[in-house]
């Protein structure tokens, strides 16, 4: 009998937990025995997966957090490597958490472990010669966007450009009437969607220009609505004291929700940079980018930014699809002319547009990725091992 193939494992939050489990049933559906091992969220673990930690002991954000929890994370560390080093997997693959997953990946890869990296770091945009850090943890990089696999090419790095798995989980057409009813929206006015950021620290920036933004559009506008999806009680609250602090006359329909409900059911969006713009892409529907970091942090990010723009669609598209305001320019003036713009303005070409690259990076990414692990060690070809 023939061993079944072993696959060693480790996400680190729950965007992570939501790519492994999508891989491991891709695995699953072509080597119904296969083990999977390390360390898994909820999701993972229902499909069999064996966890030596919990998720959340990796699942740490800000500087100082870190820094309180480095012995711990370097002890998970050792143990991954005495673990996997006793018990060799036939492929190891890492899922985002660069900062852990690559070190652990050097160290894997150095025992004769091969290792795959799911989801590339921003190496393209900034701090590029991380590229060869990558290349020393890795045997494979799997890259959710075609413009990455460009760049990793450039340096021949080995690396599959295996679609968005967002791009698989969102229609073509989004059902504007229907996500209206969901979320309880009069479906005769015009929405204008607010999104100031999923972090505090966007928060702090962002909410009171947006909201600004706003009171101007409302002048202009009289029947305009304003609807803000806020990703957990924390940002509810600061959104709430901003609002209070700087309009409290203007309405705001508060969403405890993701932000594709609330996307899908507006006019428009007005909306912090980050991986939501790409969503709002996805969606399809007319957005203006606003984005401001502390002045250091600027001036940091003006010397190493690679980029010509922050946004996705705009980086997928290679020219200006959605208007970027950044720092200085992220003023409600210039804020509510944009949004006023995209309000009135024709979208059928932007929106044709959305859905080319929409269909460019909608490959079936689980499927994807698992063929490219597979292949790497020579499992790819349907033969039973």
């Amino acid at each position: 009998m023939s061993k079944p193939l072993r696959i060693g494992i480790v996400a680190g939050e729950i965007s992570g937990d939501i790519l492994g489990a999508g891989f491991i049933e891709a695995v699953k559906a072509r080597y119904p025995d296969a083990e999977f091992v390390g360390v898994a969220g909820p999701r993972m673990q229902a499909l069999g997966c064996e966890a030596l930690f919990d998720m959340e002991e990796l699942a740490v954000m800000g500087i100082v957090e870190v820094l309180g929890r480095l012995p711990r994370l370097f002890h998970i560390k050792a143990e991954l490597v005495k673990y996997f080093s006793a018990n060799p997997p036939d492929v190891f693959v890492g899922i985002d958490a660069p900062d852990f997953n690559l070190r652990l990946e050097k160290d894997l890869k150095a025992q004769g472990i091969k290792t795959v990296h799911y989801v590339s770091p921003s190496v393209w945009a900034w701090r590029q010669k991380r590229i060869f850090k990558i290349e020393a943890a890795t045997n494979l990089v799997l890259a959710f966007l075609p413009f990455e696999k460009a760049f990793y090419d450039q340096f021949n790095v080995p690396c599959e450009f295996i679609g968005h798995t967002m791009a698989d989980a969102i229609p073509l057409e989004t059902d504007q009437a229907a996500a209206r009813q969901k979320l309880g929206l009069d479906s005769d006015k015009r929405w204008l969607a607010v999104l100031p950021g999923s972090r505090g620290g966007e928060m702090g920036l962002l909410a009171e220009p947006f909201i600004q933004t706003c009171q101007l559009l409302k002048a202009k506008h009289p029947e305009l609505g304003f609807v803000v999806a806020l990703v957990n009680a924390k940002r509810r609250e600061q959104f709430e004291q901003a609002w209070k602090a700087t309009a409290p006359e203007l309405d705001f329909v508060l969403v405890d929700d993701t932000a594709r409900d609330v996307m899908t059911a507006s006019d428009a969006v007005l909306l912090a940079s980050g991986t939501v713009a790409l969503e709002c892409m996805l969606v399809k529907r007319p957005m203006v980018v606003g984005y401001k970091v502390k002045p250091l942090t600027a001036w940091l990010a003006k010397r190493m930014l690679k980029t010509k723009y922050v946004s996705l669609p705009n980086i997928l598209a290679d020219r200006e699809l959605v208007p970027e305001l950044l720092q200085d320019e992220c003023v409600p003036e210039k804020l509510a002319a944009a949004v006023a713009q995209s309000l009135t303005a024709d979208n059928h070409a932007l929106m044709a547009e959305f859905t080319r690259l929409h269909q460019l990076i909608r490959c079936d990414a689980d499927k994807q990725a698992a063929e490219a692990v597979l292949r790497l060690i020579g499992k790819s070809s349907g033969h039973s091992l």
